[in-house]
């Protein structure tokens, strides 16, 4: 197994434009396209062997570095991870990044799909499912379908990255694009309630038709699934807590547009 370590995430976001957990807010920018892919071929030459142990590890919220590297923008990805696909793609890379790339992973989005929604639930196996420490977050989808998922209160009260870490020592960082309700179905009657199914970009015009849960609890939202909802699309990311936020960006309420991820098998 291969891992990579913090040092070679810097240096490759620093490649690309990337920074550091700034605690503060970051204008969108969508025309933002720098090459993600040479990027993570710059990380991948340098990975080193996994540390042992942890080998159930299931469950994780995509970390700002990693979203920041694979999308090749200070920004991030904004609602366009493109699609399911692109969606598990950013899922599997990160957890490559940290030795378990051998594991199949799944992004819990839901999507409209032309009318015959596709549900987060659906896509991310039976559980149980635990975090890069080897944490529970839940032993099965009836304890995952809570209001927080019914495992370690370390875990489920901070929902950590793919390093085993809780963003929440970042900032105001809780907002995790879902488009899915609280039985983790889609949450919506349209491909506008999902970013064009995880395709766009779009600011103005995608205001509040999209939802979020909470990485951790807040007063805005308790539910990791479904919170509230985001105030658009495109790339943005805000440490801040300033409220709901201003413009048009998928982290303008508190976040970077991360998602949740899950390997289909613990």
């Amino acid at each position: 197994m291969r891992v990579y370590p913090s040092f070679v995430l810097g240096a490759a976001l620093a490649a690309c434009g990337g920074g550091g957990d700034d605690a503060a807010a970051i204008d969108a920018d969508p025309g933002d396209d720098a090459n993600a892919g040479d990027a993570a071929a710059a990380i991948d030459a340098a990975a080193v062997d996994a540390p042992a142990g942890t080998g159930n590890f299931s469950f994780f919220v995509t970390s700002l570095d990693t979203m920041r590297l694979q999308s090749g923008s200070q920004n991030g990805f904004g609602g366009n991870l493109g699609g399911l696909a692109g969606a598990d793609a950013i899922c599997q890379t990160a957890a490559a990044a940290v030795g378990f790339g051998h594991k199949t992973w799944r992004a819990f989005l839901s999507v409209y799909n032309n009318g015959a929604p596709i549900h987060a639930i659906d896509r991310i196996g039976n559980g149980p499912w635990y975090d890069r420490q080897g944490r529970l977050v839940a032993m099965d989808r009836a304890g995952l379908l809570m209001q927080r998922p019914a495992g370690d209160a370390a875990v489920v009260n901070d929902l950590p990255d793919e390093t085993g870490q809780g963003t929440r020592r970042l900032g105001d960082t809780h907002d995790v694009m879902t488009g899915s309700n609280t039985l983790g179905q889609l949450d919506g009657t349209s491909a506008a309630n999902t970013c064009n199914d995880w395709t766009s970009v779009q600011g103005p015009g995608t205001e509040n038709l999209v939802r979020c849960g909470h990485a951790w609890p807040a007063m805005s939202g308790m539910h990791w699934i479904q919170a509230h909802r985001l105030r658009g699309c495109e790339p943005g990311i805000n440490l801040v807590q300033n409220g709901g936020g201003t413009g048009y960006s998928v982290g303008a309420g508190g976040g970077w547009g991360a998602i949740y991820c899950f390997a289909l098998q613990p």
